[in-house]
């Protein structure tokens, strides 16, 4: 019997009809077009204006969206995974109610909060479920509602981030094609670089935390870059090396798209050229979670069936990683 590996069958996505663009965001606070694009590639963003709508509403559109495209029976699915850093609600996972506003009645369903990598995570994570022979449709939804923790007055934060939603759905592969390898790192030292002060355990809510925006997320720009940089592009070639790829062997890196210039550095490491690069930063900002799904949605038609892809990402904890994984589908043969 062939060994049972983990495939992306179907992809989903969603991002908001909101545009804020660097020229809206000139009106904002004290940046420029110029400023913004040069240092980070962003034009531009999508933000969740829908009066009462959370990360689960994007979480569903996405959902939605893979199961129209795939004719997918919502009942088939064995568990819902969101990764996310915005939950609609604290203790309620936000996962728990996507599948059942989805119709996942059969699914057990939780959160998962890596940060910027936690699809990165997830990915490891339904490959587990797939390989153990119990499982045989996870979807994992990476989605994020970055506008309800940014601070529009700090340009730091405010020029980077926008709202998204991307899912795929794991199956069962005897190809040898899906998951291959994964080199995922964490530190805690750079827990404090990136993160919301208060709302936790250690910070409860208060009068005084709202008063001086601690529940915005607030970074240590530089000491984020500089990790950023160096360890997306170690891992990365890493993954290669661990697996004997070559630059000629890799067909597409996908990276969390936070910064053009770390994106560059990963792929300039690898010796991978930019046309193998998949960017869409310029049109949705960091979206976190959702950033390595949108990309494979936005460049599905691209993905050939035994592509090599090599998916890294970064983010706070610190948290970052890197995943090797055959493309199991042709876009216009898939069933």
């Amino acid at each position: 019997m062939n060994k049972i590996t983990a495939a992306i069958t179907a992809v989903g996505a969603y991002v908001p009809d909101f545009v804020l663009t660097n020229k809206i965001l000139e009106t904002m606070v004290d940046t420029n077009d110029e400023w913004i694009t040069s240092r980070t590639g962003i034009k531009e963003r999508r933000l969740l204006k829908k009066e009462g709508a959370g990360t689960s509403y994007l979480a569903i559109k996405a959902a939605q969206d893979l199961i129209k495209k795939r004719n997918l029976d919502p009942k088939e699915i064995d568990a819902v995974i969101v990764a996310t850093i915005t939950p609609d609600v604290l203790v309620a996972a936000t996962a728990v109610y996507v599948a059942s506003e989805i119709g996942a009645e059969n699914a057990f369903a939780y959160d998962l909060n890596a940060a910027c990598s936690g699809f990165l995570y997830g990915m490891t994570t339904a490959t587990a479920l797939i390989e153990s022979g119990r499982f045989k449709k996870i979807l994992l939804i990476g989605a994020d509602k970055m506008s309800s923790i940014i601070d529009y007055e700090d340009r730091s934060t405010s020029i980077i981030f926008g709202d998204g939603a991307g899912a795929v759905l794991f199956e069962p592969n005897t190809e040898g094609l899906g998951f291959i390898d994964q080199y995922l790192r964490g530190d805690g030292a750079g827990r404090e670089a990136l993160q919301i002060k208060a709302g936790g355990s250690i910070l409860p809510p208060s009068v005084e935390t709202v008063k001086t925006k601690d529940h915005f997320v607030q970074q240590d720009g530089k000491m984020v870059f500089k990790n950023a940089v160096s360890r997306m592009a170690e891992v990365s070639e890493v993954i290669m090396q661990r697996n004997n790829l070559s630059h000629d062997d890799v067909n597409w890196l996908v990276a969390h798209q936070a910064n053009k210039r770390i994106i560059d550095a990963t792929s300039n490491r690898m010796g991978i050229a930019d046309e193998k690069v998949l960017m869409n930063i310029q049109r949705y900002g960091n979206t976190t979670s959702a950033t390595l799904p949108l990309l494979l949605s936005d460049f599905e038609s691209k993905l050939k069936k035994g592509d090599n892809i090599v998916f890294a990402a970064f983010g706070g904890g610190f948290t970052w990683g890197s995943i090797y994984l055959k493309w199991a589908y042709n876009t216009e043969h898939k069933n």
